[in-house]
């Protein structure tokens, strides 16, 4: 099973890679740069996002692009390492002339491209990553559609008390995600009279979390809150099955793909619950339901994996925001289109994306108020949770 995930993961590297040479021939293309991790550790969300990316640039594309110009979406993969992340960022933009960006998937992928994009003077549309210090970092070129951890964490205020948690213990992967993840839900937690027991980190190659949850069996807590990418709550789930961990399992960050779950961890991803910020098996309770039945059913056309609609609605909301910053400039240069994305208002998958300032001054960055929801997998299937 490994060894045919690494070949598809190196398939669907191989045709994103080329995606930029299937944009047709024209004089001119409005070039969008993408850096995602296409290889390494979290390779299947980055190609998921990538194909939620060409689902939009595909459509947009087909009525016509942008002022008669196609986007060409050029795509290039960050191996799931920020050095390679910050290597890519500058290549798309000196190398490939690319006015704008989208990437990088995880916070520590981002924060080591945002350098390159205040030395060059280039925005990019931040799709997935949560760390609160991507936008109070003081760069005016990062645009965010997804939650940070902080919003993350606001919004889960409202379930604790209708899931009875008194105590919990979190364990977060040891990188800028995971560690933020950590300080806001503790925050949240605290202000609304429940306990924090233990606080632990796995480091993210990690494959044997058996000494951390064994720690965790030991404690008193109601409820454990995790952050990590699904490959590694995969195997975090079959371990604390195997210990015997019985307590409350709650995901957050939006990247677990429940039915990635269901299928691979299998008996125990029973009860676990995750904080996503798409919703495919309930499209009518999305923000537009008729948008969100016509992208699943585009995704299903494709017979792309089901479980990947958690991910790739980031990659269509976010080409469908940086087209919407082309759509109102006259020429389409970095400083502009950064000037557009501010005035942004669109429709998207998660909701209705416009930005808000986050940080001071001109140095701010741009921060979207994502919407989030909790579901959980019951008896092999996922439905939402009620508050």
């Amino acid at each position: 099973m490994k060894r045919r995930s690494r070949l598809l993961a190196s398939s669907l590297a191989a045709t994103a890679v080329s995606f930029a040479m299937l944009a047709p021939a024209h004089a001119e293309t409005l070039k969008i740069g993408i850096n995602q991790p296409l290889t390494g550790a979290v390779a299947a969300s980055g190609n998921y996002i990538l194909q939620g990316a060409k689902i939009a640039a595909e459509e947009i594309n087909a009525n016509g692009g942008i002022k008669g110009k196609q986007i060409e979406l050029v795509v290039e993969d960050n191996k799931s390492n920020p050095t390679e992340a910050s290597n890519v960022t500058e290549k798309l933009i000196v190398r490939d002339k690319v006015p704008v960006l989208m990437g990088a998937w995880g916070s520590t992928l981002t924060l080591a491209s945002m350098p390159k994009l205040m030395e060059y003077k280039v925005p990019m549309v931040v799709e997935t990553s949560s760390s609160v210090k991507i936008t109070k970092s003081g760069n005016p070129y990062v645009f965010r559609l997804a939650p940070t951890s902080a919003i993350e964490a606001d919004n889960f205020v409202r379930y604790i008390e209708p899931l009875g948690i008194k105590k919990a213990d979190l364990l977060v992967v040891n990188n800028d995600w995971g560690r933020g993840a950590a300080v806001e839900f503790r925050r949240v937690l605290e202000a609304n009279g429940a306990q924090v027991g233990k606080e632990l980190i796995m480091d993210a190659a990690a494959q044997d979390m058996t000494a951390q949850l064994s720690e965790i069996r030991g404690s008193d807590a109601d409820t454990l809150i995790v952050t990590t990418a699904v490959e590694q709550l995969t195997l975090l789930l079959k371990q604390a099955q195997s210990l015997g961990l019985k307590r409350q399992i709650i995901t957050t960050g939006g990247s677990q793909s429940p039915d990635q779950l269901v299928e691979q961890a299998g008996s125990a991803a029973e009860g676990t619950m995750h904080l996503l910020f798409f919703t495919p098996w309930t499209p009518d309770s999305t923000a537009h339901p008729e948008m969100s039945k016509a992208f699943i059913a585009e995704w299903k056309k494709r017979k792309l994996n089901p479980a990947g609609l958690t991910e790739s609605f980031r990659g269509y909301d976010g080409i469908r925001t940086i087209a919407a910053a082309l759509e109102a400039v006259d020429e389409p240069t970095p400083e502009k289109i950064r000037e557009a994305l501010w005035n942004v208002k669109i429709d998207g998958l998660n909701g209705d994306i416009s930005f808000r300032k986050d940080g001071e001054g001109d140095r701010a960055s741009a921060q979207y108020d994502a919407n989030t929801y909790l579901v959980v997998i019951k008896d092999g299937k996922v439905a939402a949770v009620q508050e």
